[in-house]
C-alpha cells in the first residue's frame, strides 16, 4: 500500500515531463560543447590559463635513417674512439708512444726473456742473443696490436667517407644499402677527413718504424757481433778437442797427462829460447 502511495505521488510528475524541442536540444549542445575555431587545428590547442596560446608542433628528425643506431658510422666512430686499445691511437703522441713501449717491454721481459733464456741450451754463454730474441718478441706483439688498431680505424673511416652505408636489419641474410643524404654525407666526410685520417697516418708511421726495428733486431741477433760476445768459453765448443783418428802431442796430453809430467806444454815457452 505504501508503494502504491509513492507511485501515485510521482506519476503526475513523470507524466508531465516532455521531450525537449529541437531548438532546445541545439541550445544545450552549443552551451555544453562550444565549437572550436576553424583556423586552429585541434592538436595545437591546449586549454588552461598558462597554456592558452597554441604551441608549435614538435620538430621532426633531421633525416629518416633506416640504419640501426649501432651500425651508423658516426656511432661506430664514437664507440671505437672510446674502446680498448683503439683509443690509444687517437690520444696524445707521448701517451700513445709510452703505452706501446710499456706493452712491448712488459711482454719482452715477462714472456720473451724467460722463454729465450730457459728454453735454450747454455744461454749464459750468449746473453746478447737471448736479449735480442726477447726484444724481437716484444716488438712483434706491439706490431700485431698496431695492425689490429689500423684495421679497426680503416673500417670506420671507409664507412664515414663512403656515400652509402651497408647495414643488416636483423641478421646477415637481410643486408641492405642506404644512400646517405647530403647533410649526413657532408658531416661524415668532415669527421673522417679531420679525425680518422690523422689516426691512420700515425698508425702507418708506427708500423713502418716497428717493421724496421724488427728487421734490425733480427739481423743483429744473427750477426757475428752477437755471437762473438760471450761471458766465458763455451764447453760445447769442440774446436780445441782432439780430432778422432789424428794423433799429436796436444791430443796425447789431453788423454794421458801423467805421461807428460815434467815436460813443458806448447803454450809454455821452452828453456832453449830463454
Amino acid at each position: 500500500m505504501a508503494a502504491a502511495t509513492v507511485l501515485r505521488h510521482f506519476t503526475p510528475i513523470s507524466s508531465s515531463l516532455k521531450p525537449p524541442s529541437r531548438h532546445h536540444r541545439r541550445f544545450l549542445h552549443h552551451s555544453l560543447f562550444p565549437k572550436l575555431p576553424s583556423h586552429s587545428p585541434p592538436s595545437l590547442l591546449k586549454f588552461g590559463a598558462e597554456n592558452s596560446e597554441p604551441q608549435p608542433p614538435p620538430s621532426l628528425p633531421e633525416t629518416d635513417c633506416p640504419v640501426p643506431p649501432e651500425q651508423q658510422p658516426i656511432n661506430e666512430y664514437q664507440s671505437l674512439s672510446s674502446s680498448f686499445p683503439f683509443s690509444w691511437a687517437s690520444g696524445e703522441l707521448v701517451e700513445y708512444s709510452s703505452r706501446l713501449f710499456i706493452t712491448g717491454a712488459s711482454f719482452a721481459f715477462f714472456v720473451g726473456l724467460p722463454v729465450s733464456w730457459f728454453g735454450s741450451v747454455g744461454p749464459e754463454y750468449e746473453p746478447v742473443k737471448r736479449i735480442l730474441a726477447a726484444s724481437s718478441s716484444g716488438i712483434f706483439v706491439v706490431t700485431l696490436a698496431v695492425v689490429r688498431m689500423y684495421l679497426g680505424w680503416a673500417y670506420v673511416g671507409n664507412r664515414l667517407l663512403s656515400a652509402t652505408v651497408e647495414y643488416e636489419e636483423t641478421g646477415w641474410y637481410d643486408g641492405q644499402v642506404w644512400v646517405k643524404t647530403p647533410q649526413v654525407l657532408a658531416r661524415d666526410r668532415l669527421l673522417g677527413s679531420f679525425s680518422v685520417k690523422p689516426v691512420l697516418t700515425r698508425l702507418k708511421n708506427t708500423l713502418v718504424i716497428l717493421g724496421l726495428s724488427l728487421i734490425l733486431v733480427v739481423n743483429l741477433g744473427n750477426s757475428p757481433i752477437a755471437s762473438s760476445y760471450k761471458t766465458y768459453k763455451d764447453p760445447r765448443d769442440r774446436s780445441s778437442m782432439p780430432i778422432p783418428g789424428a794423433y799429436n802431442d796436444e791430443t796425447a796430453r789431453t788423454f794421458e797427462p801423467e805421461a807428460f809430467c815434467g815436460e813443458p806444454s806448447s803454450d809454455e815457452p821452452s828453456s832453449d829460447l830463454l
